[in-house]
């Protein structure tokens, strides 16, 4: 893999990657982290990437796993941001109200189907989850939208 592929695939996906980050820390500041923390630890393992069509879901995977480290490290602390609004509002406030109370194994594959456009096998990869949940908590996920919005 050579810089310029890199470069520009990291461009990319960076939007979905600070979606999907946010889906999980709720913090502005931390998701920038992340995001950090991962473009350089992609571009350290980039050999380990097998084929460059699966570079979205590979990239998406180190997120994750740098997005649970990095709220592994803050859990308990509170800053003044964990309070204020996301940087980029949902359409409807009630569904981000919505979302954000869903349980992160819900709320995660919703987001990456809707909002990032993945569809389940890439989820199941990036998640690596059996497509069978993936497909699951999809579902209930849905339901819990369905539910929580009509009330």
């Amino acid at each position: 893999m050579d810089k310029d592929f890199f470069v520009q695939e990291i461009d990319r996906a960076s939007g979905m990657l600070y979606r999907v980050s946010y889906a999980i820390l709720h913090n502005d500041e931390d998701c920038k982290d992340a995001m950090q923390e991962t473009v350089l630890k992609a571009w350290e393992k980039r050999g380990s990437l097998r084929e460059a069509r699966h570079f979205t879901t590979w990239i998406t995977r180190i997120l994750i796993n740098e997005s649970h480290n990095i709220r592994r490290k803050r859990r308990g602390v509170v800053s003044l941001e964990a309070v204020q609004e996301p940087s980029i509002p949902p359409p409807d406030p009630s569904l981000g109200m919505v979302l954000q109370n869903m349980p992160e194994k819900l709320r995660l594959p919703l987001i990456l189907q809707y909002a990032e456009g993945m569809n389940y096998e890439q989820i199941a990869k990036a998640l690596r989850l059996p497509l069978s949940t993936v497909r699951g908590r999809i579902y209930r996920a849905k339901q819990q939208l369905r539910k929580e919005l009509e009330a």
